[in-house]
């Protein structure tokens, strides 16, 4: 079954403005809060979010192998799991429902109303239930950086880095959704100079510029996914804060990798973004040498052109960018992560979340951590109204976006926005 929603021409009878992330040829998922108080499954076109339990209620799914609960959840799992045909076929037939020349919802006045919500008129909810957490480690620059700052700068990356997407298991249950503001951790840090460690707030909180895919029922325990058939598995991508202590990391690190300094907040945007939507914008990856072992080797556009930005808002002030990135710039591939995840057959569920790692280019105004933009303290960052930052502070606000475009249409994923506020 095609997707065919990418066409550029095409336009929806709801608003949408020329610089909106969600025209119609977006058909992005997510779950939220109705203002009668209902999570329902919906989707968004413009400023207007669309319940697609009451669409399907409503008989417009008709057709559609759909069970009558499918978006009456509170989370998309269950749809996930239906498969690249069940998406493709739903998202084909919001497409048509909403083309400016279909008349069947656009002049039933009392079919909108149940249908259709204004933004202010919703609450956004994690829009999947995340049994596991992966976080990879495969952007070539932030590797290099780190490298550079915590290690030997003449061996950066270890020699493992360019032969797998490295990646650790992170927590699940503190991944939160976009406007959920968080506490600054605390741990253990090692003080400069210091030859024991000490115990209280992290003084070096940093912001991680990612992206995450999530999954379908991918494989059987046992079972391997294939470089070719990787991409299958994959419903969309959000925007991904995974929030950092840097100072406890340093201190607790070595030898199993990040642990207490990353999972006690990640923040994702609301809106998944399906590969359907992000198909205009495909690119080439980088490069990759020494060439992959076969079961990793990919050929042709296997990444994609996401702009994506950061800003900074101290309390009371206005937004700073203070960096900009591009997804295409990572040296592993979502398949790539996938096919590697499951080579030792291990097994991938629907709503399963995998973080990019964060995402530098090769710029200092393309670096993706706090870490990078201030290289660890020595150069710190002015904010609009005079500031100056080498970590993120208490009542701070951080704001990730993200979108394509091209040929005149643009498809965004909205913002994932988070305030650090005091430890308690």
């Amino acid at each position: 079954m095609p997707s065919k929603t990418n066409d550029p021409s095409k336009k929806s009878w709801l608003p949408v403005a020329p610089d909106s992330d969600f025209p119609i040829q977006n058909i992005p998922f997510g779950v939220f809060l109705t203002r009668e108080d209902v999570i329902t499954i919906g989707t968004r076109i413009g400023d207007h979010a669309i319940d697609l339990g009451a669409l399907h209620q409503l008989g417009y799914f008709q057709g559609i192998p759909l069970t009558d609960d499918i978006f009456l959840q509170d989370t998309l799992n269950d749809f996930i799991s239906d498969g690249k045909k069940t998406w493709r076929l739903v998202r084909n037939r919001i497409s048509e429902i909403f083309d400016i020349d279909n008349p069947a919802l656009k002049e039933h006045q009392e079919h909108r109303k149940i249908v259709l919500f204004t933004l202010d008129e919703i609450e956004m909810q994690l829009p999947v239930h995340i049994g596991d957490y992966t976080d990879f480690y495969s952007s070539k620059e932030h590797a290099t950086n780190i490298g550079t700052m915590f290690r030997d700068p003449e061996n950066a990356l270890l020699p493992n880095w360019l032969h797998i997407p490295i990646g650790y298991h992170g927590r699940s249950s503190t991944i939160i959704p976009s406007g959920k503001n968080i506490h600054r951790p605390k741990g253990q840090t090692l003080p400069k100079g210091a030859d024991t460690p000490q115990f209280g707030p992290s003084k070096m909180v940093d912001f991680e510029l990612e992206m995450a895919f999530i999954t379908t029922d991918a494989n059987k325990l046992g079972e391997s996914i294939p470089i070719d058939e990787a991409e299958n598995y994959i419903f969309g991508l959000v925007l991904f804060n995974d929030w950092s202590a840097r100072d406890m990391q340093k201190w607790e690190y070595v030898p199993l990798g990040p642990f207490m300094a990353k999972n006690f907040a990640s923040s994702v945007s609301p809106w998944i973004v399906t590969l359907d939507a992000l198909e205009p914008f495909r690119v080439e990856s980088p490069e990759q040498d020494p060439k992959p072992l076969p079961h990793l080797y990919q050929k042709g556009k296997n990444s994609f052109d996401i702009q994506l930005e950061v800003s900074l808002t101290p309390e009371g002030g206005i937004p700073t960018t203070i960096t900009k990135s591009n997804f295409k710039y990572m040296y592993w591939t979502m398949a790539q992560q996938l096919t590697h995840h499951t080579s030792n057959g291990c097994k991938v569920l629907s709503g399963d979340l995998m973080g990019s790692g964060t995402i530098s280019g090769s710029t200092p105004d393309s670096y993706g951590s706090m870490l990078e933009l201030a290289w660890q303290g020595t150069k710190p960052i002015t904010l609009e109204n005079g500031e100056k930052r080498t970590s993120i502070q208490d009542y701070d606000t951080v704001t990730l976006s993200g979108f394509c475009e091209n040929s005149g249409v643009r498809i965004g994923f909205g913002k994932v926005e988070t305030k650090l506020l005091p430890p308690v």
